[in-house]
């Protein structure tokens, strides 16, 4: 800077240009300043630097006269480099000097530069204003380039504004940023404090628990204290029991053996007994020793028999042991049997999980070899029409097949519009009949608006009589009525084009299904139909006619216009309908904006909700008749069996409509269906596949429950 001063101050003397005000006021007022103000400003400044400082009022031809000579190249005007080879060129001869003019324009730039450098407030748009200043003087003075270089200048000025323009439409969007982040601050800080909140509750509680947790052991250990010490107090009570008994025998024992020797001294003391006849005595004593013989073998043998016997009391205690051990035993044996069992289990589960884990491992390398990493979609923002506001609104609650379908729809809108003309078909059988022409057909380009209501115009023509040609040539014979012979073929060509295309619009999906014929018209008119009586069951409900039913009503009319619906089921055409678990059955609906359609023919959830179940009950209907047929698809199947299937899983059919599915599916007349138990009947053959992709495009539901297999 203090260079760029010096070289500043040593140019100025020299300079004649004026040099501006100090500050950056002038310049700020120069961007305010009309647009004539401007040019005479620039014009005179151009003819002050023109007049007075060209050589001879014209341009110098330089640095043409200095071939040969050293020229420098890839200067920038006052930069240090600049300066240092200007010094280094000023020792050199004055035949390579530069034209005054030149010089005096760096001149003038340094000091306009070095001017807004001092200013506090200088910015990159003020300081863009000396070299437009410069440049509108190159572009004034070179008459012969002056269209170039003012094609130049207006296109970066153009830029420049368009660049300007943008920023300050991105300014409110920067402080709605600032603000929805303080917002989020706040809730996440607000979330924090509830979280510590009820942490510390938690903790309180831990605590808490903890406390009568040990107190709860406490009381358990010192009932385990007092149980064993009862228990000893009972084992001493039963020993001293067992002593007390034995006691008593044995003194029982010695009060007889005293009774007997007392009653045995009487009678040797009685003074009648030695008058006894001696040879009865000499018999007694005879039989006595015998007796006492006889005894004292007994005695023998019962010490023989009998010397290592326990005495009662301890076999009574060691079979109480024995006992207590033996229930221990049974109880380890149980409990080891329950812990082999388990482990066993636990290494079959080991062994499957670590079959799982190593086939989900080789899926997981596979799956990381061959797959494609997630899209990012919020690149879609600045492709599709509307901005980054409209695809947000269009991508919001999809999933990624959601998501690619509405890309697909929109680039090929873009396209639809592009196009002026559609290349025509041709007549080949394989060409729908409203299709067929040869050479270029005009793209009437209606709105999205007009074609759903041009498709609606159509169902109600459709539906208003009894129509009994097929569904092509009344499409085509319809666009003939509206709009003419001679643009009948170019609006079935436009129609066409942009119902292939928008598959998520509900109207235009329905019309080409059935239009090609993958979906009967009786899947609309039914649907139709259900909605309208449900409509009018609702209608009935509300007795006020006030538009409004209860939860509670709202449910009852679900359950019996659907008899056959789940309770789940139930539940999520409620939950569509704007039900919530935490909502109460006293709560307020308007059922009659569940029936209601935008301007492009989308129904709301509740609706959508209603078609999504048909076709998964379609669905679920077809695959329990394929899983009770038990046949695999490319296998051949015979009229009989299928209709025997049908009857199996909806015993609820009746005969006509049982003759409608096997028509369809066998794609016979119903009047060239053969009856019942007729032999033509095993004749009629079909591979399963194609009849259950026939049997998918006709409205075929359950009729009735399916009854209950016997218990077994």
């Amino acid at each position: 800077m203090a260079c760029q001063q010096s070289r500043y101050h040593s140019f100025s003397s020299a300079s004649r240009l004026q040099p501006r005000p100090s500050g950056v006021t002038v310049d700020e007022s120069f961007l305010t300043e009309d647009k004539s103000t401007q040019n005479r400003k620039l014009l005179q400044k151009r003819r002050t630097l023109t007049g007075q400082f060209s050589m001879g009022g014209h341009l110098s031809p330089w640095p043409t006269y200095t071939s040969g000579q050293t020229i420098l190249q890839n200067r920038k005007p006052c930069s240090d480099d600049y300066w240092k080879q200007v010094g280094s060129c000023q020792q050199h001869s004055f035949r390579t000097a530069k034209p005054r003019y030149l010089e005096e324009l760096e001149n003038y730039l340094c000091k306009e530069l070095l001017l807004l450098d001092l200013g506090t407030d200088s910015t990159q748009e003020l300081r863009l204003q000396p070299y437009r200043e410069i440049f509108e003087f190159f572009i004034e003075d070179f008459k012969t380039y002056k269209p170039l270089l003012s094609s130049i200048k207006n296109a970066y000025e153009g830029m420049l504004a368009h660049q300007r323009e943008k920023i300050r439409a991105l300014e409110p969007l920067k402080a709605k940023l600032v603000t929805v982040n303080e917002d989020c601050n706040e809730r996440i800080l607000a979330m924090r404090a509830e979280e510590k909140h009820e942490i510390s509750l938690l903790k309180k509680e831990k605590m808490n628990l903890l406390k009568l947790i040990d107190k709860k052991n406490e009381e358990k250990i010192s009932l385990q204290s007092e149980v064993t010490k009862l228990r000893k107090n009972l084992a001493g009570e039963y020993l001293h029991y067992l002593s007390e008994r034995d006691a008593r025998k044995i003194l029982i024992a010695d009060l007889n053996e005293l009774r007997y020797q007392r009653e045995d001294m009487s009678l040797a003391q009685s003074p009648g007994i030695w008058g006894e006849d001696p040879v009865k005595l000499t018999l007694a004593l005879k039989m006595t020793r015998q007796d006492l013989t006889r005894t004292q073998m007994e005695l023998n043998t019962m010490k023989a028999n009998f010397g290592d016997v326990v005495p009662r009391r301890d076999f009574e205690m060691q079979e109480k042991t024995n006992k207590d051990l033996q229930e221990q035993l049974d109880t380890l044996r149980a409990s080891y049997e329950e812990v082999r069992k388990e482990h066993e289990i636990l290494m079959q589960l080991h062994m499957s999980t670590l079959k799982e884990r190593d086939q989900f491992f080789s899926e997981l390398q596979e799956i990381q070899r061959t797959s494609t990493p997630r899209p990012d979609w919020t690149k879609c923002k600045d492709v599709v029409a509307g901005g980054p506001e409209r695809w947000q609104m269009l991508a919001e609650g999809k999933n990624s097949d959601q998501l690619v379908d509405m890309l697909l729809e929109e680039i090929g809108s873009g396209l639809l519009r592009e196009k002026d003309f559609f290349p025509g078909l041709g007549y080949g059988e394989a060409i729908p009949a409203f299709l067929r022409f040869d050479g270029l057909v005009e793209n009437k380009k209606p709105s999205k608006k007009d074609v759903v209501n041009l498709l609606k115009d159509a169902w109600k023509e459709r539906l208003a009589e009894e129509q009994k040609e097929t569904f092509p040539d009344f499409f085509f014979n319809f666009l003939e009525h509206r709009f003419g012979p001679s643009d009948a073929m170019a609006w079935a060509y436009t129609i066409f084009e942009n119902i292939k295309i928008f598959h998520s619009n509900e109207v235009m999906s329905q019309f080409y299904a059935v239009l090609m014929g993958k979906r009967s018209e009786n899947v609309y008119v039914t649907q139709k139909e259900t909605v309208a009586q449900l409509l009018k069951e609702m209608t009935n409900a509300d007795s006020q006619n006030e538009g409004l039913l209860t939860m509670e009503q709202f449910n009852t009319v679900l359950k019996s216009t659907f008899p056959l619906k789940t309770e789940e089921q139930i539940q999520e055409l409620m939950e569509a309908g704007g039900w919530h678990p935490s909502s109460s059955n006293a709560d307020l609906l308007n059922y009659r904006s569940l029936f209601m359609e935008d301007e492009e023919g989308q129904s709301e959830p509740f609706v959508q909700k209603l078609w999504e179940q048909y076709m998964d009950e379609k669905d679920g209907y077809l695959q329990e008749l394929k899983q009770e047929l038990g046949i695999e698809l490319h296998e051949e199947v015979t009229l009989p069996k299928l209709r025997g299937g049908l009857m199996t899983i909806d015993p609820s059919l009746d005969k006509q409509t049982v003759n409608t599915y096997m028509s369809q599916a066998f794609q016979l007349p119903e009047s060239e269906m053969p009856e019942e138990g007729d032999e033509k009947e095993e004749a009629m053959v079909e591979i399963f596949q194609t009849a259950l992709e026939r049997l998918q495009v006709i409205d075929i539901r359950r009729v009735g429950p399916r009854e209950p297999e016997p218990a077994s």
